[in-house]
């Protein structure tokens, strides 16, 4: 059988993204395991479907689509800042005169505006919503740590440097008994008033080279322990997204095209 699918990245935090009509209705995990495999597979961070099913009973609930989002471990995460943006990006692609979407994720209504076109770029500025302190000063594996809810666990720990460990680190954290559904987990250096160096390990998928939700998180902890003040830009591995807050936290990031095709698995099937 076959799977269409798009990929895309969001600074580099990559995606593979596919209608949720032709996708098979079981099995899900395993097929997120198999199409993200980087030797076997497409290779991604993640896997999402689209719905392009518009709802919503009221104004303020209605939504244009929606999405479901499987790491690559086969896990269902509540929320990708980065994988909202890319899936935002197929969505509109068709439609070069819109350029504001809704779209229903397991962690609420994201809204994301279009701030510039480019080729197969899109910057988009979407509402990561409310982001709440959990605990200011935790102490998780050891480490001072700020836990926070963009709209899934974060752990940022604030550092001096990475010269160190910081994947096992990560690892570690991810699994502690603290997070009984794990975490994603930041670390975070200062390097001015208004910017922050960041590195990611994500709940389900490791190391990666950017992340939304943790670059929202990240700059939410480091506001609060009064590193930085608003508006932020968080250095990734990938390059610099930004972010603003006033009744909200947005943030700015890319989402761009590499690649269309069909994914075959199970057995090849001829002319199929």
């Amino acid at each position: 059988m076959t799977i269409p699918f798009v990929k895309l990245h969001g600074a580099k935090n990559d995606f593979i993204l596919s209608p949720a009509s032709e996708v098979p209705a079981t099995g899900l995990p395993e097929l997120a395991i198999a199409i993200c495999d980087r030797y076997t597979g497409v290779g991604a961070d993640g896997w999402m479907l689209v719905d392009e099913t518009p709802g919503g009973s009221t104004p303020e609930a209605s939504y244009d689509a929606t999405i479901r989002l499987f790491n690559s471990d086969g896990s269902e995460p509540e929320l990708s800042g980065n994988g909202t943006r890319c899936a935002a990006h197929v969505l509109l692609h068709g439609a070069p005169e819109v350029n504001e979407i809704r779209i229903r994720t397991a962690a609420g209504i994201k809204h994301l505006r279009v701030v510039e076109r480019r080729d197969l770029e899109i910057e988009f500025e979407m509402n990561m919503g409310h982001v709440r302190i959990l605990q200011l000063n935790a102490t998780i594996q050891g480490r001072d740590a700020v836990l926070v809810d963009p709209g899934n666990p974060q752990c940022a720990f604030p550092v001096e440097n990475f010269d160190f460990d910081w994947r096992a680190v990560g690892a570690a954290t991810e699994h502690d008994p603290m997070f009984p559904n794990r975490t994603n987990v930041s670390f975070v250096r200062k390097i001015d008033g208004h910017t922050i160096d960041v590195r990611f390990w994500e709940r389900g998928a490791g190391e990666t080279n950017s992340s939304g939700t943790g670059s929202t998180g990240a700059a939410t902890a480091a506001a609060a322990r009064g590193l930085v003040t608003w508006p932020i830009t968080v250095v990734t591995p990938a390059g610099k997204l930004t972010l603003r807050a006033d009744d909200s936290v947005y943030l700015t990031g890319p989402a761009a095209v590499i690649a269309e095709g069909i994914w075959f698995y199970g057995r090849l099937v001829p002319n199929e």
